[in-house]
């Protein structure tokens, strides 16, 4: 049974939601706020995280960041503006997906079952079974961790598999399009946008100048690769 929290301050709103996922045979957390959300983020395992953007307290864009640090459950983020600034913030700040308010519940469904389906054929093969050693940075492939200089960095399953991606093929120039197909899945919603916002937050990570990157390149009208 999948586990999903759902974190809405409109009760109504999150009893449809509750109601018709459990229809599917889903196990449904609810949340009214950003602290009791991330409180309930922290102490269990959840499968997917439907986020609401507004928020009594935190925001849904703050306790994306939050969970970001300790976690890298799927986050679909629900607004209810519909501009491409909240869509874009809510990337920035970590979330997988978004979807506008007022949504189809079918969608919902169908966003949830397609990012849990995606994340479940994520198996590890025997190439990645390593640790793997570029410049600074050391990459264990196993425990999906990446450090530089001995010192943990945190990155989301997004970004991991970005860099995992661009590093296991070095030199080979990646479009946008084929990074989206590759990380989110033949199926994702997302333009080049995505894929930009992704990259740019794991360069701020990895890079000591990210302005002038050492690892990850972008190859002008085309896209990014790894140099080697």
């Amino acid at each position: 049974m999948k586990k999903v929290l759902v974190v809405d301050d409109e009760k109504l709103i999150v009893k449809g939601i509750k109601f018709s996922l459990e229809q599917d045979e889903m196990e449904v957390t609810a949340a009214y706020d950003g602290e009791e959300a991330l409180e309930l983020a922290k102490n269990n395992e959840f499968d997917i995280i439907l986020l609401d953007v507004m928020l009594p307290g935190l925001s849904g864009f703050d306790v994306c960041q939050a969970i970001r640090e300790f976690s890298d459950v799927p986050i679909i983020m629900l607004t209810a503006k519909g501009e491409d600034m909240d869509k874009i913030l809510g990337l920035e700040y970590g979330a997988d997906d978004y979807i506008t308010k007022p949504f189809n519940i079918l969608e919902v469904k169908a966003r949830i079952k397609a990012i849990i389906r995606r994340n479940h054929k994520k198996a590890p093969n025997t190439d990645e079974s390593r640790t793997i050693v570029e410049g600074d940075m050391t990459i264990d492939m196993d425990s999906r961790r990446v450090s530089i200089l001995g010192e943990e960095i945190n990155l989301t399953a997004k970004e991991f598999n970005i860099l995992t991606l661009l590093l296991l093929h070095p030199n080979k120039v990646y479009s946008r399009d084929d990074l989206l197909k590759q990380v989110w899945g033949s199926d994702a919603l997302g333009d080049g946008r995505t894929v930009d916002v992704h990259v740019r937050r794991l360069r701020e990570k990895i890079e000591s100048n990210p302005g002038d990157p050492k690892y990850i390149q972008t190859k002008w009208g085309v896209g990014y690769y790894f140099k080697k």
